[in-house]
Formats: structure tokens, C-alpha cells, sequence
């Protein structure tokens, strides 16, 4: 057996064959060699909280899958009642600032888009939970100053106005809040705001127009990426034909933007995604979660009948939609890993409309253990609503198994801290144990899984042990493997940390 190196990764070269008076070498690469544990990739997550949303960590599972978990659906939380509101609102943004939670969605009571019939409305919540519509007096609506209008007489802004909290640490304080909104040959034009509340462009022309823009564009300043993020709507034909689909741009200052890139989903087929909603998650910023609606159009559940008693908008109820979920780490990739439904439509024909079943951008925590995702429903109908849906926090997906146990080994990583954090749950009869190897999987002393103490709960934040010892300091910064043993047991993310009372 000998070794040769080739284009920067270890070949081995391991059998040599005589054959019709000819020398055979057969060429193996360590992807088919992993058991040796050279060639791979070492990924340094520092001390950054990990989901397993995808395979990004996995280099094996056995008796393990990637299990998506689905919300649970806690009622009617906002109905769109007012004169200026109506049934075709839609296109909402939840942003939790501080103590506060806001909701901004597009008021349209008649349903033409692009129109000053179109505002940007408000509501405002203490605990995600129950929303109050504030007297703001901005903007007279329908003879009345007495409304949650913020936005007004902007057109065709106020059709799709997406606004985000900037994190940007170099932010100026007039503009904590930033806005992308607009469509057709201006593009999309930049709003700035101090509280959230009061808005003004920045420039009056559009800010980027290579784009189609016909529907929710959001954007975000990411703070893995160190830039500020678009990510829009495109079609995969020529104009408005085609597949609905997303490409992204990226800004330095919010003014001027890259050319175009358009988003990749892996080996997944297309579909119509109507709404992408892509956004960094607020646990573990570098992760960007898309919970977006999947349109299916041409199919159609309601007939005319049930249509028509429903009071559903007839040109609304042909299609029908649901609520996907994707996430990407950067670049022009998103990771499909679940194909199915993140939110499937509930049960009624109300739900089976077109349009119905847009999820609001952000993803925002509700309570200590809990967060909150909010959904269009009863679209184009007089019972037009927000719907609030809970999930634990880290609760998309897990790493899981069944009773008769499983287990995962990672890639090789390094990391920074002293103690292994861990947000799982497990049966009274499930637990989870961890070892620790080196890059070559063999176990380091004092790590194996013999040593690893039992853990059986259900916790956010859990530290793992070994033999009552869980300071890793001095494994810190060195290459190493975790191999993951789980019974009856979800493991939902983990992160290293300097402190474990954090």
C-alpha cells in the first residue's frame, strides 16, 4: 500500500493487479475510504449553536434520521377587520424589538395591487400572543385619522413592504429599521425608520431593479456574511412565466447591490414558491431559515358551490398552497432536505384557498421554551386572519431514533469552549450518549461512550459528562469526531460554549 497526493486531497492507492500482462491500479478516493479518516473536510463551528436542519455536522447515521417536526397550530391571533385592512391582506413581517412585537402587513380591502388603495398597517403585542391594533394618526384612511396605518399614498410600496431590524453594529441611529418594498420598472426602493414606526426613503428612485419583485422580498443584515442580504422573487422563464423561484443579491450599504444570483436547491424538483421568506435564525444567526408558501396552481379543491358559500373571492379559489421549509448557510444555496409540508392546510375549505397559507416573515420566541411562527389564512374571505403556530425553541427538525436505538458520528470539526451544550428530549425509557474522537475516530480516553453519563429528559439546555467531568478545554481547538448514541431520543442542536450558565 502506498499514499499519493493529488489536487490537494490524500488518494490511496490499494491494490495492484496483473491482469492480460497489464498493471491495473485501481484509484480509490477516502470518500469511499472513511473509516481511515484522512481526506475530509475539517468544518470549525467555533462556538456557534449547530440545528439539525441538515447534513451540514453528518458524516454517518445508522438507525438515525433527520425527522422535520411539525407546529402546533394555537388559533386565530389577528383578524383583519378594519375599513382599510380587508381580505387580500397579506405579505406580513413579525419583528420583536426589545419587549415589543410588531406585525406589518399590506391593508388592501379591495384587492387591486400597486394601488394608494394599499397601505402598511401595524399591530403590536407584549407576548407574541395577543395583538393590539395602536392609534398611530399618520395618515388619514377612510375619512379617519383613528388608525394603524404606517405607511400611505406610497404606491405601489405598500404592496409588498418587507422591513427587518438592523443589526448592523456600524448602523446609524435613524436607522435601526430598514425596508425594501416595490415592483414593476422602479424596483425596489429603500425606507429607513428610527422606531419602527415613522418611515421615509432614503433615495427615491429604486435601490436594485433586476428582478421581477412581484411579491415578498426580504432582506436582513447577516451577521455571518458581514453584508447586507435581498432575496427575491424571479421567474425561471422569460418575464412572468415559468416557475416562481428566488435569486439573492448583497450590499455593502444598503444602496448598492450585486448583480443577481440565482438560488440552487440541491437535486430537489422545482416548484412554485410563492413567498421564500428567508431569514437568519435568531439562536444561531449564521443558519437562514426560508418558511415560505408553496403554491400549487391549477389545483383546485373548492367547487363553485362551496366557493361561493364561503364568500371566497372568485378568482381565489382555483389553487391551493401550503407552508415549506428550506434553510441555507450562505451563498446561493438553500438545503431541501424536506420536500414535504412544514404546515399542512388545516381542516375547513377555508383553508384551501388560493394564497391562503403564506407564512410571515421571522420566526420569533413567544416564551421560555417556546417560539412562534404566524400564517395567512382565510385568504381572500371576509374571515381573513393571522394564525399563530408554536414550536420548541430549536424545534424544526432533529437528529432522532426509534426504541431500539441508533447513532451518528460527525465529520471532523473543531470547536472553541469548555462545555458541550445539547436541546433534546427523550422517553422515559429513551437517553442520549456522546463520545469523543479524534479525526481518526479513535476515542479519546476518558470520552468513550462507556464513560459518557446517561442523559434522559427533556431540557433546552442540557451540559454532557463524562464520568461527572464536562470540562473539554482541553480538547478545545484540536480536530475532533462526535459519534452520537440515541434510544427512543431527539437531539435538536448543540453547541460548545465558555460558560455553562449561559
Amino acid at each position: 500500500m502506498w499514499y499519493k497526493i493529488r489536487d490537494g486531497k490524500l488518494f490511496v492507492l490499494i491494490f495492484k493487479i496483473q491482469a492480460m500482462k497489464n498493471i491495473r491500479y485501481i484509484l480509490l478516493s477516502m470518500a469511499f475510504c472513511p473509516f481511515l479518516g484522512f481526506g475530509q473536510e475539517v468544518i470549525d463551528i467555533g462556538d456557534n449553536r449547530e440545528l439539525f436542519v441538515d447534513d451540514f455536522l453528518i458524516d454517518r447515521l445508522d438507525g438515525v434520521v433527520l425527522k422535520m417536526h411539525e407546529p402546533h397550530d394555537e388559533g386565530a391571533v389577528l383578524y383583519f377587520d378594519k375599513p382599510w385592512e380587508g381580505a387580500f391582506c397579506g405579505y406580513c413581517t413579525v419583528i420583536k424589538d426589545g419587549d415589543i412585537f410588531r406585525v406589518y402587513y399590506r391593508g388592501n380591502p379591495g384587492g387591486k395591487d400597486g394601488t394608494n388603495i394599499e397601505t402598511t398597517c401595524i399591530a403590536e403585542s407584549k407576548d407574541g400572543v395577543h395583538w393590539e391594533k395602536p392609534n398611530l394618526k399618520l395618515y388619514e384612511i377612510s375619512g379617519t385619522l383613528d388608525n394603524n396605518v404606517v405607511l400611505a399614498n406610497q404606491a405601489p410600496s405598500s404592496h409588498n413592504f418587507s422591513p427587518f431590524l438592523d443589526t448592523n453594529p456600524d448602523v446609524k441611529s435613524g436607522q435601526r429599521y430598514k425596508a425594501l418594498a416595490g415592483e414593476g420598472k422602479n424596483g425596489l426602493v429603500a425606507y429607513a425608520s428610527p422606531d419602527g414606526i415613522h418611515w421615509e426613503k432614503i433615495r427615491e428612485d429604486g435601490v436594485f431593479k433586476k428582478g421581477v419583485f412581484d411579491s415578498q422580498n426580504v432582506s436582513f443584515w447577516s451577521e455571518s456574511e458581514k453584508l447586507y442580504l435581498c432575496y427575491f422573487r424571479i421567474w425561471t422563464g422569460k418575464g412572468y412565466s415559468g416557475i416562481r423561484s428566488v435569486a439573492r443579491t448583497t450590499s455593502v450599504d444598503f444602496i448598492n447591490w450585486t448583480d443577481p444570483d440565482t438560488m440552487t436547491f440541491g437535486n430537489t424538483p422545482l416548484e412554485h414558491l410563492y413567498t421564500q421568506q428567508t431569514s437568519p435564525y435568531f439562536r444561531a444567526p449564521h443558519i437562514y431559515f426560508a418558511i415560505g408558501g408553496r403554491f400549487i396552481p391549477g389545483k383546485q379543491i373548492l367547487s363553485e358551490e362551496q366557493a361561493k358559500a364561503l364568500n371566497v373571492n372568485p378568482s381565489y379559489f382555483k389553487d391551493c398552497a401550503d407552508v415549506y421549509m428550506m434553510s441555507s448557510r450562505g451563498s446561493n444555496r438553500y438545503d431541501r432536505t424536506f420536500m414535504e409540508a412544514f404546515i399542512r392546510p388545516g381542516i375547513g375549505l377555508n383553508n384551501w384557498v388560493s394564497r391562503s397559507n403564506y407564512p410571515a416573515l421571522n420566526v420569533v420566541q413567544t416564551g421560555e421554551h417556546e417560539m412562534s411562527l404566524y400564517v395567512n389564512q382565510d385568504y381572500a374571505q371576509p374571515t381573513a386572519h393571522l394564525q399563530r403556530y408554536s414550536m420548541r425553541i430549536d424545534g424544526f427538525a432533529s437528529l432522532s431514533a426509534p426504541y431500539k436505538g441508533g447513532e451518528v458520528v460527525t465529520k471532523p470539526l473543531l470547536f472553541s469552549g469548555k462545555f458541550l451544550e445539547i436541546n433534546y428530549s427523550t422517553s422515559a425509557a429513551g437517553e442520549l450518549r456522546f463520545e469523543i474522537q479524534d479525526e481518526k475516530g479513535i476515542v479519546i480516553q476518558g470520552f468513550g461512550l462507556d464513560d459518557s453519563d446517561m442523559i434522559t429528559g427533556n431540557e433546552i439546555s442540557r451540559i454532557v459528562s463524562w464520568s461527572g467531568k464536562n470540562d473539554l478545554s482541553a480538547l478545545s481547538a484540536k480536530t475532533i469526531r462526535l459519534r452520537i448514541y440515541l434510544k427512543d431520543a431527539d437531539l435538536y442542536s448543540l453547541r460548545f460554549k465558555d460558560n455553562k450558565e449561559l
